[in-house]
Formats: C-alpha cells, sequence, structure tokens
C-alpha cells in the first residue's frame, strides 16, 4: 500500500502565501505524477497543478504565476508554493500521485487526506 500525507494547510489572510506538502510512503518503485487539486464547497474537484518525474509541470490558467510546484524525487514528497492568495483559492486541497509499486501492473493513483486552505480577512 502507499500513503500519501499532507501538510502545511491554514488561514491566512488575501495576498498572504502557504506551502503545501506531501509525502508518499509504501511499497514504491516509481512515482510518474505528483500533483494537487482542490474542491471548494459545492464545486467540483479541480486540478491545481501537477508535475512529472521530468519536471515537467502544468498549472491551472487562476494559478499560473502565483503557484509553484515542486517535487523531491529521492522524499517521494511534492509540494505546492502558493503566493497572492485569494479567497477564491479557498478549497480543500488534495494529493494525488500516480506509483509504480510492481513491474507486473500498471501504475495506481493515490490520493491524500485533504488540507484546508481558507483565504480571508
Amino acid at each position: 500500500q502507499v500513503q500519501l500525507v499532507e501538510s502545511g494547510g491554514g488561514l491566512v489572510q488575501p495576498g498572504g502565501s502557504l506551502r503545501l506538502s506531501c509525502a508518499a510512503s509504501g511499497s514504491i518503485i516509481h512515482i510518474i505524477v505528483m500533483g494537487w487539486y482542490r474542491q471548494a464547497p459545492g464545486k467540483q474537484r479541480e486540478l491545481v497543478a501537477s508535475i512529472n518525474s521530468g519536471d515537467y509541470t502544468r498549472y491551472a490558467d487562476s494559478v499560473k504565476g502565483r503557484f509553484t510546484i515542486s517535487r523531491d524525487n529521492a522524499k517521494n514528497t511534492v509540494y505546492l508554493q502558493m503566493n497572492s492568495l485569494k479567497p477564491e483559492d479557498t478549497a480543500v486541497y488534495y494529493c494525488n500521485a500516480d506509483v509504480l509499486q510492481s513491474y507486473s501492473v500498471a501504475y495506481s493513483s493515490y490520493w491524500g487526506q485533504g488540507s484546508q486552505v481558507t483565504v480571508s480577512s
């Protein structure tokens, strides 16, 4: 099994910054993609940012220029640095990883437990 443990959420004022971390542990051979999704009340879960094992990154248009995703492959950890936060960034943020656990099976997708990020004055 694989566990994703998130940390770093909280309450911040508009214009502030937060850094989310997500560490993967367990039976892991390779993680091809790690990413962050978010879900606001009454809305669908959406991709915020992702990064693959070659450090290719993707961002939602709404966070480009404000958020930065990075990963430490040695630690199986992904980070999301969030700057210039806006009230509309308020959501539960979920970490996701596509993990290879065995050479005889395909990659499996795992999710973190979710971290609340609230942007409010």
